[in-house]
Protein backbone atom coordinates (compact mmCIF):
# COMPACT_ATOMS: atom_id res chain seq x y z
CA UNK A 1 0.00 0.00 0.00
CA UNK A 2 1.43 3.38 -1.04
CA UNK A 3 1.54 6.70 0.80
CA UNK A 4 -1.64 7.97 2.39
CA UNK A 5 -3.91 9.89 0.02
CA UNK A 6 -4.97 13.48 0.56
CA UNK A 7 -8.70 12.60 0.65
CA UNK A 8 -10.74 9.55 1.56
CA UNK A 9 -14.00 9.62 -0.41
CA UNK A 10 -16.67 7.38 1.13
CA UNK A 11 -19.70 6.05 -0.75
CA UNK A 12 -22.09 3.59 0.91
CA UNK A 13 -23.95 1.57 -1.73
CA UNK A 14 -27.24 -0.25 -1.32
CA UNK A 15 -29.21 -1.33 -4.41
CA UNK A 16 -28.15 1.75 -6.38
CA UNK A 17 -27.40 0.10 -9.73
CA UNK A 18 -29.46 2.53 -11.81
CA UNK A 19 -27.41 5.59 -10.78
CA UNK A 20 -24.15 4.04 -9.61
CA UNK A 21 -22.07 4.43 -12.79
CA UNK A 22 -22.89 8.14 -13.00
CA UNK A 23 -21.77 8.60 -9.40
CA UNK A 24 -18.54 6.62 -9.76
CA UNK A 25 -17.61 8.25 -13.07
CA UNK A 26 -18.03 11.72 -11.56
CA UNK A 27 -15.57 10.85 -8.78
CA UNK A 28 -12.99 8.97 -10.83
CA UNK A 29 -12.94 11.45 -13.73
CA UNK A 30 -12.72 14.62 -11.63
CA UNK A 31 -9.73 16.98 -11.82
CA UNK A 32 -8.39 16.12 -8.35
CA UNK A 33 -6.63 12.75 -8.32
CA UNK A 34 -4.96 12.28 -4.91
CA UNK A 35 -7.73 10.30 -3.23
CA UNK A 36 -8.82 6.83 -2.23
CA UNK A 37 -12.40 5.81 -3.00
CA UNK A 38 -13.95 3.63 -0.30
CA UNK A 39 -16.90 1.80 -1.86
CA UNK A 40 -18.98 0.06 0.80
CA UNK A 41 -21.49 -2.45 -0.58
CA UNK A 42 -24.08 -2.77 2.19
CA UNK A 43 -25.49 -6.15 1.16
CA UNK A 44 -26.98 -5.05 -2.17
CA UNK A 45 -29.24 -7.54 -3.96
CA UNK A 46 -29.31 -5.83 -7.38
CA UNK A 47 -26.49 -5.37 -9.93
CA UNK A 48 -24.56 -2.98 -7.67
CA UNK A 49 -21.96 -5.58 -6.49
CA UNK A 50 -21.08 -6.49 -10.08
CA UNK A 51 -20.74 -2.84 -11.08
CA UNK A 52 -18.52 -2.19 -8.07
CA UNK A 53 -16.32 -5.18 -8.93
CA UNK A 54 -15.99 -3.90 -12.49
CA UNK A 55 -14.83 -0.45 -11.40
CA UNK A 56 -12.53 -1.79 -8.67
CA UNK A 57 -10.77 -3.90 -11.29
CA UNK A 58 -10.02 -0.81 -13.39
CA UNK A 59 -8.83 1.77 -10.85
CA UNK A 60 -6.27 1.17 -8.10
CA UNK A 61 -7.60 4.09 -6.05
CA UNK A 62 -10.73 2.08 -5.24
CA UNK A 63 -10.97 0.07 -2.01
CA UNK A 64 -14.05 -2.12 -2.22
CA UNK A 65 -15.81 -3.82 0.68
CA UNK A 66 -18.72 -6.25 0.28
CA UNK A 67 -20.52 -6.69 3.60
CA UNK A 68 -23.80 -7.81 5.14
CA UNK A 69 -26.50 -5.18 5.36
CA UNK A 70 -26.16 -3.06 8.51
CA UNK A 71 -27.58 0.31 7.50
CA UNK A 72 -26.02 3.47 6.14
CA UNK A 73 -24.71 4.81 9.48
CA UNK A 74 -22.83 1.65 10.44
CA UNK A 75 -21.57 1.34 6.86
CA UNK A 76 -20.12 4.86 6.98
CA UNK A 77 -18.55 4.07 10.36
CA UNK A 78 -16.83 1.00 8.95
CA UNK A 79 -15.50 3.14 6.10
CA UNK A 80 -14.17 5.72 8.57
CA UNK A 81 -12.31 2.91 10.35
CA UNK A 82 -10.59 2.10 7.04
CA UNK A 83 -9.94 5.65 5.84
CA UNK A 84 -6.33 6.85 5.46
CA UNK A 85 -6.77 10.33 3.97
CA UNK A 86 -5.98 13.68 5.51
CA UNK A 87 -9.54 14.74 4.71
CA UNK A 88 -12.84 12.88 4.46
CA UNK A 89 -15.55 13.44 1.86
CA UNK A 90 -18.90 11.64 1.63
CA UNK A 91 -21.19 10.93 -1.33
CA UNK A 92 -24.48 9.12 -1.69
CA UNK A 93 -24.61 6.59 -4.52
CA UNK A 94 -27.63 8.25 -6.18
CA UNK A 95 -25.82 11.59 -6.52
CA UNK A 96 -22.79 12.93 -8.34
CA UNK A 97 -20.19 15.71 -8.10
CA UNK A 98 -18.85 18.41 -10.42
CA UNK A 99 -15.39 17.86 -11.99
CA UNK A 100 -13.82 20.51 -9.76
CA UNK A 101 -15.55 19.46 -6.52
CA UNK A 102 -12.79 17.86 -4.43
CA UNK A 103 -10.13 20.20 -5.82
CA UNK A 104 -12.01 23.32 -4.70
CA UNK A 105 -12.89 21.87 -1.30
CA UNK A 106 -9.29 20.86 -0.54
CA UNK A 107 -7.98 24.19 -1.79
CA UNK A 108 -10.41 26.09 0.44
CA UNK A 109 -9.58 23.88 3.43
CA UNK A 110 -5.84 24.50 3.08
CA UNK A 111 -5.81 28.13 1.94
CA UNK A 112 -8.28 29.24 4.60
CA UNK A 113 -6.81 26.92 7.27
CA UNK A 114 -10.31 25.64 7.98
CA UNK A 115 -11.40 22.63 9.99
CA UNK A 116 -14.58 22.26 7.92
CA UNK A 117 -15.58 23.36 4.42
CA UNK A 118 -19.28 23.60 3.53
CA UNK A 119 -20.33 23.99 -0.10
CA UNK A 120 -23.43 25.00 -2.00
CA UNK A 121 -25.12 22.24 -3.99
CA UNK A 122 -27.52 21.55 -6.85
CA UNK A 123 -30.93 20.04 -6.10
CA UNK A 124 -32.01 17.81 -8.99
CA UNK A 125 -35.66 17.00 -9.66
CA UNK A 126 -36.25 15.19 -12.93
CA UNK A 127 -34.82 17.34 -15.71
CA UNK A 128 -34.55 20.48 -13.59
CA UNK A 129 -31.86 21.70 -11.23
CA UNK A 130 -31.63 24.58 -8.75
CA UNK A 131 -28.72 26.11 -6.84
CA UNK A 132 -28.98 25.77 -3.04
CA UNK A 133 -26.90 27.61 -0.46
CA UNK A 134 -27.29 29.65 2.71
CA UNK A 135 -24.15 31.51 3.84
CA UNK A 136 -22.72 34.50 1.96
CA UNK A 137 -19.69 35.23 4.15
CA UNK A 138 -16.32 35.04 2.40
CA UNK A 139 -14.15 34.90 5.52
CA UNK A 140 -13.31 32.07 7.87
CA UNK A 141 -16.03 31.78 10.54
CA UNK A 142 -15.62 30.77 14.14
CA UNK A 143 -18.06 28.27 15.65
CA UNK A 144 -20.32 30.93 17.18
CA UNK A 145 -20.73 32.74 13.86
CA UNK A 146 -21.48 29.54 11.97
CA UNK A 147 -23.91 28.38 14.67
CA UNK A 148 -25.70 31.71 14.35
CA UNK A 149 -26.30 31.04 10.65
CA UNK A 150 -27.41 27.50 11.40
CA UNK A 151 -29.87 28.74 14.01
CA UNK A 152 -31.62 30.90 11.41
CA UNK A 153 -32.31 27.86 9.20
CA UNK A 154 -32.01 24.91 11.59
CA UNK A 155 -33.56 22.27 9.35
CA UNK A 156 -31.91 23.33 6.10
CA UNK A 157 -30.19 20.49 4.22
CA UNK A 158 -27.19 22.82 3.81
CA UNK A 159 -26.29 22.33 7.49
CA UNK A 160 -27.66 18.87 8.19
CA UNK A 161 -26.19 16.66 5.48
CA UNK A 162 -22.62 15.38 5.26
CA UNK A 163 -22.22 15.22 1.47
CA UNK A 164 -21.62 18.97 0.93
CA UNK A 165 -18.76 19.10 3.42
CA UNK A 166 -15.06 18.27 3.71
CA UNK A 167 -13.87 17.05 7.12
CA UNK A 168 -10.51 16.68 8.84
CA UNK A 169 -9.92 13.00 9.58
CA UNK A 170 -7.65 14.01 12.45
CA UNK A 171 -10.55 15.76 14.21
CA UNK A 172 -12.82 12.77 13.55
CA UNK A 173 -10.34 10.26 14.95
CA UNK A 174 -9.00 12.26 17.89
CA UNK A 175 -12.56 12.76 19.13
CA UNK A 176 -13.91 9.35 18.01
CA UNK A 177 -16.78 10.93 16.09
CA UNK A 178 -19.06 8.39 14.44
CA UNK A 179 -22.62 8.01 13.17
CA UNK A 180 -25.24 6.68 15.59
CA UNK A 181 -26.57 3.43 14.02
CA UNK A 182 -29.66 3.61 16.26
CA UNK A 183 -30.84 6.87 14.67
CA UNK A 184 -32.29 6.98 11.15
CA UNK A 185 -33.54 10.59 11.20
CA UNK A 186 -31.04 13.48 11.09
CA UNK A 187 -28.14 11.08 11.69
CA UNK A 188 -25.99 13.30 9.46
CA UNK A 189 -26.97 16.35 11.52
CA UNK A 190 -25.93 14.66 14.77
CA UNK A 191 -22.55 13.79 13.26
CA UNK A 192 -22.10 17.39 12.08
CA UNK A 193 -23.01 18.92 15.44
CA UNK A 194 -20.55 16.68 17.27
CA UNK A 195 -17.84 17.51 14.72
CA UNK A 196 -18.52 21.26 14.88
CA UNK A 197 -17.85 21.32 18.62
CA UNK A 198 -14.19 20.59 17.81
CA UNK A 199 -13.85 23.17 14.99
CA UNK A 200 -12.01 26.46 15.27
CA UNK A 201 -12.67 27.66 11.72
CA UNK A 202 -15.43 26.92 9.20
CA UNK A 203 -15.42 28.16 5.60
CA UNK A 204 -18.44 28.40 3.30
CA UNK A 205 -17.49 27.72 -0.32
CA UNK A 206 -20.24 29.44 -2.28
CA UNK A 207 -19.87 27.20 -5.32
CA UNK A 208 -22.34 24.38 -6.05
CA UNK A 209 -20.24 21.25 -6.58
CA UNK A 210 -22.64 18.48 -5.54
CA UNK A 211 -25.73 17.19 -7.39
CA UNK A 212 -28.29 15.90 -4.91
CA UNK A 213 -31.13 13.66 -6.06
CA UNK A 214 -33.64 12.94 -3.28
CA UNK A 215 -34.87 9.33 -3.34
CA UNK A 216 -35.39 8.17 0.24
CA UNK A 217 -38.83 8.06 1.81
CA UNK A 218 -40.19 9.21 5.17
CA UNK A 219 -39.39 7.53 8.48
CA UNK A 220 -42.80 5.88 8.54
CA UNK A 221 -42.23 4.50 5.03
CA UNK A 222 -38.95 3.03 6.33
CA UNK A 223 -40.98 0.85 8.69
CA UNK A 224 -40.79 3.00 11.82
CA UNK A 225 -43.91 3.48 13.92
CA UNK A 226 -45.29 6.93 14.69
CA UNK A 227 -44.30 6.48 18.35
CA UNK A 228 -40.72 5.50 17.43
CA UNK A 229 -40.50 8.44 15.03
CA UNK A 230 -41.62 10.94 17.68
CA UNK A 231 -39.15 9.50 20.21
CA UNK A 232 -36.32 9.72 17.70
CA UNK A 233 -37.10 13.33 16.79
CA UNK A 234 -37.31 14.29 20.48
CA UNK A 235 -33.90 12.72 21.05
CA UNK A 236 -32.42 14.67 18.14
CA UNK A 237 -33.87 17.91 19.48
CA UNK A 238 -32.32 17.28 22.91
CA UNK A 239 -28.93 16.90 21.23
CA UNK A 240 -29.57 20.03 19.14
CA UNK A 241 -30.49 22.02 22.26
CA UNK A 242 -27.40 20.74 24.09
CA UNK A 243 -25.21 21.70 21.15
CA UNK A 244 -26.16 25.38 21.38
CA UNK A 245 -25.90 25.32 25.18
CA UNK A 246 -22.26 24.27 24.71
CA UNK A 247 -21.53 26.79 21.94
CA UNK A 248 -22.85 29.92 23.69
CA UNK A 249 -22.39 31.23 27.20
CA UNK A 250 -25.53 31.08 29.42
CA UNK A 251 -26.58 34.68 28.75
CA UNK A 252 -26.31 34.36 24.97
CA UNK A 253 -28.02 30.99 25.09
CA UNK A 254 -31.02 32.40 26.95
CA UNK A 255 -31.27 35.28 24.48
CA UNK A 256 -31.36 32.81 21.58
CA UNK A 257 -33.61 30.20 23.17
CA UNK A 258 -36.66 31.08 21.02
CA UNK A 259 -34.62 30.66 17.84
CA UNK A 260 -33.21 27.37 19.11
CA UNK A 261 -36.65 26.03 19.90
CA UNK A 262 -37.74 26.90 16.38
CA UNK A 263 -36.09 23.62 15.37
CA UNK A 264 -39.03 21.76 16.93
CA UNK A 265 -41.41 23.01 14.27
CA UNK A 266 -38.99 23.01 11.38
CA UNK A 267 -38.92 20.52 8.54
CA UNK A 268 -36.02 19.64 6.27
CA UNK A 269 -36.61 22.61 4.02
CA UNK A 270 -35.20 21.34 0.78
CA UNK A 271 -37.77 23.00 -1.46
CA UNK A 272 -36.75 21.05 -4.52
CA UNK A 273 -36.11 22.31 -8.02
CA UNK A 274 -39.41 23.77 -9.20
CA UNK A 275 -39.18 24.52 -12.90
CA UNK A 276 -41.07 27.83 -12.78
CA UNK A 277 -39.15 29.36 -9.85
CA UNK A 278 -36.26 31.83 -10.37
CA UNK A 279 -32.85 30.18 -10.34
CA UNK A 280 -34.11 26.81 -11.59
CA UNK A 281 -32.60 25.59 -14.86
CA UNK A 282 -32.85 22.55 -17.05
CA UNK A 283 -30.28 19.96 -16.00
CA UNK A 284 -27.13 20.42 -18.05
CA UNK A 285 -27.59 24.18 -18.50
CA UNK A 286 -26.41 25.13 -15.02
CA UNK A 287 -22.76 25.03 -16.16
CA UNK A 288 -20.64 26.22 -19.07
CA UNK A 289 -21.53 24.29 -22.22
CA UNK A 290 -19.18 23.50 -25.08
CA UNK A 291 -20.31 22.58 -28.58
CA UNK A 292 -18.05 19.68 -29.52
CA UNK A 293 -18.16 18.68 -33.18
CA UNK A 294 -16.17 15.44 -33.64
CA UNK A 295 -15.86 16.20 -37.36
CA UNK A 296 -14.29 19.63 -36.80
CA UNK A 297 -10.62 19.98 -37.70
CA UNK A 298 -8.05 21.44 -35.32
CA UNK A 299 -7.79 24.93 -36.76
CA UNK A 300 -6.89 28.32 -35.33
CA UNK A 301 -10.58 29.08 -34.87
CA UNK A 302 -11.61 25.80 -33.25
CA UNK A 303 -8.57 25.71 -30.97
CA UNK A 304 -9.17 29.32 -29.90
CA UNK A 305 -12.80 28.41 -29.17
CA UNK A 306 -11.84 25.41 -27.01
CA UNK A 307 -9.27 27.42 -25.06
CA UNK A 308 -11.77 30.23 -24.49
CA UNK A 309 -14.41 27.80 -23.24
CA UNK A 310 -11.84 26.05 -21.03
CA UNK A 311 -10.95 29.38 -19.43
CA UNK A 312 -14.66 30.05 -18.87
CA UNK A 313 -14.95 26.65 -17.19
CA UNK A 314 -12.26 27.53 -14.65
CA UNK A 315 -13.57 31.07 -14.13
CA UNK A 316 -17.13 29.90 -13.47
CA UNK A 317 -16.61 28.60 -9.89
CA UNK A 318 -14.79 31.83 -9.01
CA UNK A 319 -17.74 33.84 -10.28
CA UNK A 320 -20.22 31.69 -8.38
CA UNK A 321 -18.26 32.15 -5.17
CA UNK A 322 -18.02 35.94 -5.50
CA UNK A 323 -21.39 36.54 -7.21
CA UNK A 324 -19.77 37.73 -10.43
CA UNK A 325 -20.32 36.72 -14.05
CA UNK A 326 -17.59 35.47 -16.37
CA UNK A 327 -17.83 38.84 -18.15
CA UNK A 328 -17.06 40.59 -14.84
CA UNK A 329 -14.04 38.34 -14.34
CA UNK A 330 -12.79 38.92 -17.89
CA UNK A 331 -13.03 42.67 -17.33
CA UNK A 332 -11.13 42.32 -14.06
CA UNK A 333 -8.40 40.24 -15.72
CA UNK A 334 -8.16 42.82 -18.50
CA UNK A 335 -7.74 45.65 -15.99
CA UNK A 336 -4.91 43.68 -14.38
CA UNK A 337 -3.27 43.13 -17.77
CA UNK A 338 -3.45 46.69 -19.20
CA UNK A 339 -1.54 48.27 -16.30
CA UNK A 340 -4.31 50.65 -15.19
CA UNK A 341 -4.79 53.07 -18.09
CA UNK A 342 -7.18 52.08 -20.88
CA UNK A 343 -10.25 53.29 -22.73
CA UNK A 344 -13.63 51.67 -22.32
CA UNK A 345 -13.50 50.61 -25.98
CA UNK A 346 -10.14 48.88 -25.42
CA UNK A 347 -11.42 47.29 -22.22
CA UNK A 348 -14.32 45.72 -24.13
CA UNK A 349 -12.12 44.64 -27.03
CA UNK A 350 -9.47 42.96 -24.88
CA UNK A 351 -12.12 41.20 -22.78
CA UNK A 352 -13.92 40.03 -25.93
CA UNK A 353 -17.31 41.51 -24.99
CA UNK A 354 -19.53 44.31 -26.28
CA UNK A 355 -19.01 47.89 -25.10
CA UNK A 356 -22.42 47.78 -23.43
CA UNK A 357 -21.55 44.65 -21.44
CA UNK A 358 -18.14 46.07 -20.54
CA UNK A 359 -19.70 49.30 -19.22
CA UNK A 360 -22.28 47.43 -17.13
CA UNK A 361 -19.64 45.07 -15.76
CA UNK A 362 -17.24 47.89 -14.92
CA UNK A 363 -20.00 49.75 -13.10
CA UNK A 364 -20.75 46.60 -11.07
CA UNK A 365 -17.08 46.13 -10.15
CA UNK A 366 -16.86 49.78 -9.07
CA UNK A 367 -20.01 49.53 -6.95
CA UNK A 368 -18.80 46.37 -5.23
CA UNK A 369 -15.45 47.98 -4.48
CA UNK A 370 -13.27 45.55 -6.44
CA UNK A 371 -12.08 48.29 -8.80
CA UNK A 372 -11.42 51.97 -8.18
CA UNK A 373 -10.73 54.99 -10.39
CA UNK A 374 -10.70 58.76 -10.12
CA UNK A 375 -13.99 60.16 -8.83
CA UNK A 376 -14.81 62.26 -11.88
CA UNK A 377 -14.13 59.32 -14.15
CA UNK A 378 -16.44 57.13 -12.08
CA UNK A 379 -19.15 59.74 -12.56
CA UNK A 380 -18.53 59.78 -16.31
CA UNK A 381 -18.81 55.99 -16.45
CA UNK A 382 -22.14 56.03 -14.60
CA UNK A 383 -23.38 58.74 -16.98
CA UNK A 384 -22.42 56.67 -20.01
CA UNK A 385 -19.69 59.00 -21.31
CA UNK A 386 -17.49 57.09 -23.73
CA UNK A 387 -14.49 59.26 -24.51
CA UNK A 388 -11.17 59.38 -22.70
CA UNK A 389 -8.93 56.98 -20.86
CA UNK A 390 -9.84 55.30 -17.59
CA UNK A 391 -7.19 55.09 -14.89
CA UNK A 392 -8.32 51.88 -13.16
CA UNK A 393 -6.84 49.85 -10.34
CA UNK A 394 -7.84 46.68 -8.53
CA UNK A 395 -8.47 47.42 -4.85
CA UNK A 396 -7.37 45.63 -1.69
CA UNK A 397 -10.96 44.45 -1.24
CA UNK A 398 -10.41 42.17 -4.24
CA UNK A 399 -7.53 40.31 -2.56
CA UNK A 400 -9.46 37.06 -2.01
CA UNK A 401 -11.02 37.33 -5.47
CA UNK A 402 -7.60 37.89 -7.04
CA UNK A 403 -6.22 34.86 -5.20
CA UNK A 404 -9.05 32.72 -6.57
CA UNK A 405 -8.43 34.05 -10.09
CA UNK A 406 -4.73 33.22 -9.85
CA UNK A 407 -5.65 29.65 -8.84
CA UNK A 408 -8.15 29.39 -11.71
CA UNK A 409 -5.56 30.60 -14.23
CA UNK A 410 -3.04 28.12 -12.85
CA UNK A 411 -5.60 25.32 -13.31
CA UNK A 412 -6.23 26.51 -16.87
CA UNK A 413 -2.53 26.57 -17.64
CA UNK A 414 -2.03 23.06 -16.23
CA UNK A 415 -4.93 21.79 -18.34
CA UNK A 416 -3.69 23.15 -21.66
CA UNK A 417 -0.14 22.00 -20.92
CA UNK A 418 -1.08 18.50 -19.77
CA UNK A 419 1.61 16.06 -20.89
CA UNK A 420 4.15 18.82 -21.68
CA UNK A 421 7.71 18.50 -20.45
CA UNK A 422 9.22 21.51 -18.65
CA UNK A 423 11.11 22.36 -21.83
CA UNK A 424 7.95 22.11 -23.92
CA UNK A 425 6.13 24.39 -21.47
CA UNK A 426 8.91 26.97 -21.74
CA UNK A 427 8.93 26.80 -25.54
CA UNK A 428 5.13 27.02 -25.71
CA UNK A 429 5.05 30.16 -23.56
CA UNK A 430 7.91 31.72 -25.49
CA UNK A 431 6.37 30.96 -28.89
CA UNK A 432 2.92 32.13 -27.77
CA UNK A 433 4.39 35.44 -26.62
CA UNK A 434 6.24 35.86 -29.92
CA UNK A 435 3.11 35.00 -31.91
CA UNK A 436 1.16 37.62 -29.95
CA UNK A 437 3.80 40.26 -30.63
CA UNK A 438 3.83 39.37 -34.34
CA UNK A 439 0.04 39.67 -34.52
CA UNK A 440 0.14 43.06 -32.80
CA UNK A 441 2.91 44.31 -35.09
CA UNK A 442 1.02 43.16 -38.20
CA UNK A 443 -2.14 44.94 -37.05
CA UNK A 444 -0.26 48.19 -36.39
CA UNK A 445 0.88 48.46 -40.03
Amino acid sequence: MGPNPKVSIIIPVYNAASALRRCLDSVLKQEFTDFELLLMDDGSSDESPAILDEYAGKDSRIRLVHKNNSGVSDTRNQALDLARGTYVQFLDADDWIAPEATKLMVRAMEQKKADLVVTDFYRVVGEHVSHKGDIEEDSLMDLQTFAGHMMENPADFYYGVIWNKLYSRQIIEENQIRMDPEVSWCEDFLFNMEYLLHCRGIFALQVPVYYYVKTEGSLVSQGLSITKTVEMKASVFRYYNDFFARVYDPEDYEARRIQIYGFLGAFARDAGAIFFLPGTKRLGRERQNVDMNPQASDTLLTNAYYQRKLLDKYLEPVGQHHDLSNVDLRILLTIAAVNRKTSRRQLAAYAGVSSLLAAASLQKLLQQGYVDTETHLRDRISEGVKQGDLNLRITDKAADLTEDLVSALADYRRAIMAGFTKEEERRYLDLSERAGKNARAALEH
